[in-house]
């Protein structure tokens, strides 16, 4: 009987320690990007949020969540649904013409205002994603970016 109860027992310290809990569970959390200094309030801010170099920032087929905001006040808001701590990387564009697309002109240039997180800036192209990318805790955060034209 005390080999049994014996048995039971470590048979229950070996499911407990193999069973996952909440706490191994990955932290998620909403990531808010709070874009300003557009220049009009005319169309709306495309958002994009990228978890690899994959097709950043351009290729918005390529991104882990896609979302288009309003804009008031020279500002827009983008909030993305709850993603898992990791590193990541956002691209944000003013489609003012609100034609789901962000224009550009020659040599790919855009005409509209685009920003990407850091404010990373591109040389000769776009910002890559390794100048762009971010380390996100899980916990809910803001991201703050500048418009640029």
């Amino acid at each position: 009987m005390k080999a049994l109860l014996a048995w039971i027992v470590v048979a229950v310290a070996v499911l407990l320690a193999v069973s996952p809990s909440a706490a191994d569970a990955p932290a998620t959390g909403v990531l808010t990007v709070k874009i300003t200094s557009l220049h009009s309030n005319s169309g709306q801010v495309g958002c994009m949020i990228y978890n690899s170099a994959r097709g950043f920032p351009a290729d918005s087929a390529a991104a882990l969540q896609r979302l288009w905001c309003p804009i008031a006040k020279g500002a827009s808001t983008c909030t993305f649904d709850p993603i898992p701590a990791g590193t990541y990387a956002v691209a944000c564009f003013h489609d003012e013409n609100k034609n789901g697309k962000c224009d550009t002109g020659l040599f790919g240039i855009p005409t509209e205002g685009t920003v990407v997180s850091n404010h990373a800036k591109g040389f000769m192209g776009p910002p890559s994603f390794e100048k762009a990318k971010f380390s996100f805790s899980g916990a809910a955060s803001e991201l703050q970016l500048r418009m640029a034209y």
